[in-house]
């Protein structure tokens, strides 16, 4: 009677089965990666470019200066009935005394205005208002603001504390969207004071 190692035996089938169901899976997730092997049902809707604009200028902070503060039950909070309207009209500020620090820059009390060694800058309408805001700016001249720090992306420069800088590293698609949700808020007629330079 030839030697039999039943346990061997079980052993090597064992580990014959453990080795396909091993193959098998590898197999699935390759073919999972292939194109033309997904479902309709797994593929995922591009986002809103207005939402994902919305969550973008949330998280960038964009209403901490441009829509003006108001005294509430908890001190300043942001007026969000003039939401991104910019520095209120009419308030023109005159620039605070000259430092030489350690405080170097001021800021007015609605946080929309500030004064430094550059002049003085009030906070942009960012609303779609045709005379006051952005309702004129076409998607290319936002960019190029953002990319360059020049009003309209080829006028004046835009002033601190504006982190254009930082701002202008977002993506290309990340800035369309931004500027689909500004274009998608409501119209608001707020003709922001001009900023001045130092030496005006």
């Amino acid at each position: 009677m030839p030697y039999s190692n039943r346990e061997g035996d079980g052993l090597r089938s064992r580990s014959s089965k453990k080795l396909a169901l091993v193959a098998l899976a590898s197999a699935g997730i390759w073919l999972a990666g292939c194109p033309g092997t997904q479902t309709e049902e797994a593929a995922v809707p591009p986002p809103d470019p207005v939402e994902r604009g919305r969550y973008l200028v949330t998280v960038s902070a964009c209403n901490d200066c441009h829509t003006p503060a108001k005294m509430g039950p908890h001190g300043l909070e942001p007026d969000t009935t003039r939401m991104l309207s910019g520095h209120p009209e009419d308030l023109v500020l005159e620039a605070p005394a000259a430092s030489d620090g350690p405080w170097i820059w001021h800021g007015a009390a609605t946080k929309t205005a500030f004064a430094g060694p550059w002049g003085i800058s009030y906070a942009t309408n960012l609303t779609p208002d045709e005379e006051t805001g952005f309702g004129i700016w076409t998607e290319e001249m936002f960019i190029e603001a953002i990319r360059t720090g020049a009003h309209m992306g080829r006028g004046r420069p835009i002033m601190p504390p504006m982190p254009w800088k930082s701002y202008g590293k977002m993506t290309d698609e990340d800035l369309r969207a931004i500027f689909a949700y500004l274009q998608s808020i409501p119209p608001i007629k707020n003709d922001v004071p001009e900023g001045l330079s130092a030496d005006e």
